[in-house]
């Protein structure tokens, strides 16, 4: 049994806190919002998000971040991406050298377009800082249906650590070096899911959702491999399996966004009405600021940056991105 703490009470902190102690493991949830701790406390539930999914009567809610932090085997980064950084310095003073951290969150941050586990790492240096990722809706995994996912870690002996104190007979974990890859796939695709709500709400068919979320993959992988990711990573779980779930599922809260952008919503009007963090929209900057930096081209990218921030027309975008000039499907393909 290993005593683990996790940083965050929303859906995904909830979920892995009720799969964490199934598996037999001593679990904390720390949140610093009082009503929220007070909700857990007296329902053993998440109301708003999980309302059917009950919290363990074991698992302990704190509002002290130094008890959370103290004389774990693991912490569990869970906030939602915009309060990494300032989650991870709070902590840093109370966090042991070669603690295991493993962020379960996905964004990349605007102002620096650091990964979210190298903002960790900036934070808390003495850390072993590993990802988890993949194709998990924190809804399914509460309710114990078949999920597989991968781990990313410097080194091997972190990656099965976490791999053995996750696994069970209804979640599968895979280990993988490639954490750069691993973060890169699970923070792009919600952009390139945004697009594919648009898609749905412009009433457009399964033909037209296929060719977007392909082309969107090509653009992940372009960008994911110049910045040092590998093809496979991109191919597997947290990329094209996790690009595939959050495009289709309407517990995406991406693809809801995009949805109701698509029927004629605002982004502000949409984020209000999902009422969650939409990591795609604070991503899709990022995305397209790394796309800048690194010379790499990534259209669709683009042309959601301007549904989302110039108020330019859902439909006109489409068009725009289905009369880009004639081109081979690889260039590297030569007859």
């Amino acid at each position: 049994m290993s005593s683990i703490s996790i940083l965050g009470a929303g859906t995904w902190g909830c979920a892995l806190a009720i799969l964490l102690t199934g598996n037999g493991h001593d679990v904390t949830i720390w949140t610093k919002i009082e009503n929220e701790a007070r909700s857990l406390n007296e329902n053993r539930k998440n109301m708003k998000n999980l309302p059917d999914a009950d919290l363990p009567e074991q698992v302990k809610i704190t509002l002290d971040l130094q008890e959370a932090c103290t004389d774990k085997d693991l912490i569990v980064m869970a906030v939602a991406s915009p309060y990494i950084r300032q989650t991870a310095k709070a902590a840093s003073p109370l966090i042991k050298k070669e603690q295991i951290i493993v962020n379960v969150s996905k964004g990349i941050e605007d102002k620096t377009l650091h990964t979210l586990s190298e903002v960790i790492k900036e934070e808390i240096p003495q850390a072993d800082v590993a990802v988890l990722s993949g194709p998990s809706h924190a809804e399914e995994v509460s309710r114990g249906v078949p999920t597989t996912i991968v781990v990313g870690a410097e080194t091997k002996n972190t990656a099965k650590y976490i791999q053995d104190t996750f696994m069970n007979e209804y979640f599968r974990v895979y280990t993988s070096p490639d954490i750069i890859g691993i973060e890169l796939g699970g923070s792009l695709k919600n952009v390139i899911a945004l697009a594919a709500g648009v898609v749905d709400g412009l009433g457009y068919g399964d033909n037209t959702k296929a060719a977007l979320m392909t082309r969107g993959m090509a653009e992940i992988s372009r960008l994911g491999i110049t910045m040092g990711g590998k093809i496979e990573t991109f191919a597997g779980l947290s990329g094209f399996g996790d690009l595939f779930v959050t495009c289709t599922s309407k517990h995406s809260r991406n693809w809801n966004a995009g949805n109701l952008m698509g029927q004629g919503a605002s982004m502000d009007e949409a984020m209000k009405k999902v009422n969650q963090v939409v990591e795609g929209v604070n991503s899709a900057q990022a995305a397209l600021a790394l796309a800048q930096k690194f010379n790499v081209e990534m259209p669709i990218v683009e042309q959601i940056n301007l549904v989302l921030f110039e108020n330019k027309s859902p439909k006109d975008a489409l068009a725009d991105l289905l009369m880009r000039d004639k081109r081979k499907e690889y260039k590297s393909l030569e007859w």
